[in-house]
């Protein structure tokens, strides 16, 4: 099994057009089982496409949640184009907040199999659509019953919203399903491994494992390099591993790699994605 994730930064790019397809070109090439993405976007005054029209779409049915899916919307323009191409994705995207004050921003995820369930709750204190540190975790369920969320954090030291605090609603909100099957969490976790005491020592004292440190087979790790939104003194690092894949389970992981780092695929977002591969699935034929 292969799990993908990536923070998309999505219309913000540059040249988007273009990157959007080097994406789809290698999502093709490495079909990975499950895709996780963070900052999915949409733009507020593009047309809306009807929920009932769209192929593999499955909504959440949270009570609070009001999905509407525009006609740029990324993660609709990426499973468009992977299915002309003949690799059709389930998949389901929600937004969280306002972003940049001209997109709806949201957290998306793609799955090879049918998707059972759709899982979504708010991590943060703050539940304001307007508020850009409003946070939600979006998860699907798969054949196998296993889980699989996409996250997108907050930093360790902000005063209104601290990370410690959304790390302890998510965690608590699983402990049910950690105890009755296998949780992954993917995402952009804005928590680099390389600093001590803070949220990724958080994490991994609250018995989640990294799939990094489990692959027998691993580059270099780093997603981010020089200064990006929220880490604007990163020039001062070479760079930091702040998105990762954890799973409840100490589970045998083949190899963890960084994608669309400028290596051999190209820079895609200002965050570089992690492409990690299990020992055995129940995806395999």
């Amino acid at each position: 099994m292969k799990l993908l994730t990536l923070n998309t930064h999505s219309l913000l790019e540059e040249n988007y057009q273009q990157k959007r397809e080097q994406f789809i070109e290698t999502i093709l090439k490495e079909q990975p089982d499950i895709i996780a993405m963070q900052e999915v976007n949409q733009r507020r005054d593009a047309n809306l496409v009807p929920l009932k029209g769209l192929t593999n779409f499955a909504g959440c049915s949270c009570e609070y949640e009001k999905v509407e899916v525009r006609e740029d919307n990324h993660a609709l323009q990426t499973a468009l184009s992977l299915c002309n191409a003949g690799l059709a994705y389930s998949w389901t995207w929600i937004p969280a907040k306002i972003g940049y004050e001209v997109y709806d921003e949201g957290l998306a995820v793609f799955c090879r199999k049918e998707i059972l369930k759709v899982d979504s709750f708010f991590i943060s204190k703050c539940r304001d659509y307007h508020n850009w540190k409003t946070r939600k975790v979006l998860g699907i369920q798969t054949e196998d019953k296993e889980w699989f969320y996409t996250v997108h954090m907050g930093w360790w030291k902000d005063e209104e919203e601290p990370f410690e605090l959304q790390w302890d609603c998510l965690n608590h909100a699983l402990q049910t399903k950690k105890k009755e099957t296998t949780v992954w969490l993917l995402g952009d976790f804005n928590s680099p491994a390389e600093f001590r005491g803070q949220g990724y020592d958080y994490i991994i004292n609250s018995g989640w494992f990294d799939t990094y440190q489990l692959a027998v087979q691993k580059d270099h790790g780093i997603t981010v390099e020089g200064s990006i939104d929220g880490w604007h003194s990163l020039e001062k690092l070479e760079g930091m591993r702040i998105d990762h894949i954890f799973c409840n389970k100490s589970k045998k992981i083949k190899s963890s790699n960084v994608l669309f780092d400028g290596r051999k695929e190209p820079k895609i977002s200002d965050h570089f994605g992690v492409l990690i591969e299990t020992a055995t699935s129940s995806y395999e034929n």
